[in-house]
């Protein structure tokens, strides 16, 4: 069956349902935006991007209006329902072309090298296989795509972590949509073969102290130029 998508106006039903989750995360994201500065980060994120971009875990759509004019497209995945329900109207409001698909980041709906570039943002704590995911983002890049990352994950001293890797182990993914404190962004997009640029650790918020959440990575990396083999 043909994906549903913003152009039909429609949700298909997805596999992944967090509907409290859902809730909560639409409500808290939107004041991130002012409250902890996520507005810039998002600008930042996607500042000089152009031509096919897919975004993988678009969540509410909040990333649709940052997407810079010399964007041709944007392939938008979200699996959970209601939060793609939010992203299919956000897209309506962007300014450039976003079609919004159901789909999960280990098995992505789109052929092989379409995108000149991908985003992730706020998604790779929360797939069921990183590694998995990871391998489908170099599919469908071509060779030289880019590659933007904005995931939070471990950090801070001895007793963060500690209460990371905790957290992980209860309740946290069960409460937060299968989100993971303590995961290693940077280390899974190097261990799936990409090619890191220029990447730099942002605290959220950056005042204050410090949540299990405030880790965070901000960068670059680009799939190598040579076809993919895998």
């Amino acid at each position: 069956m043909r994906p549903l998508s913003a152009r039909s106006g429609q949700v298909a039903r997805s596999p992944v349902h967090h509907p409290l989750f859902a809730r909560y995360y639409a409500r808290i994201s939107v004041s991130a935006e002012s409250r902890f500065g996520m507005a810039g980060v998002r600008e930042r994120l996607l500042a000089g991007l152009s031509g096919r971009v897919i975004e993988i875990g678009a969540g509410n759509g909040l990333n649709f209006r940052h997407y810079p004019g010399t964007v041709a497209e944007v392939v938008a995945i979200e699996p959970e329902p209601r939060l793609r329900q939010l992203a299919l109207e956000a897209a309506l409001r962007a300014e450039v072309p976003v079609d919004v698909v159901p789909g999960a980041a280990e098995a992505l709906p789109v052929k092989s090298e379409a995108f000149d570039a991908a985003v992730l943002s706020l998604v790779l704590c929360s797939v069921r296989d990183a590694e998995r995911a990871l391998g489908e983002v170099r599919r469908v890049l071509r060779p030289g795509g880019e590659l933007r990352f904005f995931e939070h994950g471990r950090g801070g001293g001895r007793m963060m972590t500690l209460t990371q890797r905790v957290l992980d182990r209860t309740l946290w993914p069960v409460l937060n949509g299968g989100c993971h404190l303590s995961r290693e962004p940077v280390a899974a997009l190097r261990a799936a073969g990409f090619r890191l640029g220029p990447h730099r650790r942002v605290l959220l918020p950056d005042k204050g102290p410090a949540l299990p959440t405030s880790f965070c990575s901000l960068g670059v990396a680009w799939r190598p130029d040579e076809p993919d083999a895998r």
